[in-house]
């Protein structure tokens, strides 16, 4: 004859249930963090940690973050860290010194992250709606340098919420650093000596160091 079930458990089959559910939330939580923790630790690094008294970043920190808009640059710039300018295609010709020497700097910064550099992409985002002319978009290409060229939408809505949002932080000329989840972060103001090649690698190095997201490859 077979046993009977208690249509009722015991105390003691309950308290096992109630220890078995806890140990399963705590491993959930554990399992979160450690997901969590490289995120978590970047930006600690940034907005936290300050050893002997002084500020850990270079850039001119924006918090909180603050989203690309939808859907004028969220597709170009998701998955990958991103240096985005934002400049008319005519005023950077060869001759055009301060636009050379930015983009130059926006290249060699990208090239010193050594194999890192796949996770990070240059965004030109051209103003005028015009494209770069053929000397620069062959020495800055998407393949060689990472630099990827788009144009201003010709849609007045669009326009007018891209022009809001890089005139957020009255900062349309700097330089945009957004994470991959197309956030901006961080930006560079830029003038005749800024911003300066070593401290601006330092940033970026130090993002990419502590934080694993962004996708390789071009």
């Amino acid at each position: 004859m077979s046993k009977e079930v208690p249509l009722i458990p015991s105390s003691e089959s309950v308290q096992r249930i109630d220890a078995k559910t806890s140990q399963g939330r705590w491993q959930m939580l554990l399992l979160l963090v450690i997901c969590a923790a490289p995120v978590i630790a970047s930006y600690i690094t940034f907005y936290i940690i300050k050893p002997e008294g002084s500020k850990t970043n270079y850039g001119q920190l924006i918090y909180p973050v603050q989203e690309v808009p939808e859907s004028a640059l969220k597709k170009e710039v998701y998955g990958k860290w991103t240096l985005l300018i934002a400049r008319p295609a005519e005023n950077c010709e060869a001759s055009e010194q301060s636009c050379i020497r930015l983009l130059f700097l926006l290249r060699q910064v990208r090239a010193s992250m050594g194999k890192e550099r796949q996770r990070l992409q240059i965004v030109w985002l051209t103003m005028d709606g015009k494209e770069p002319n053929e000397k620069i978009k062959s020495g800055y290409d998407e393949e060689i340098a990472g630099l990827k060229t788009i144009r201003l939408s010709d849609d007045k809505i669009e326009r007018k919420i891209i022009l809001e949002w890089l005139n957020q932080n009255k900062s349309e000329d700097a330089i945009q650093l957004l994470d991959p989840n197309g956030a901006r972060m961080m930006i560079y103001p830029v003038s005749e000596n800024a911003p300066e090649f070593s401290k601006m690698r330092k940033d970026i190095e130090k993002l990419l160091k502590w934080n694993p997201t962004g996708k390789y490859g071009q």
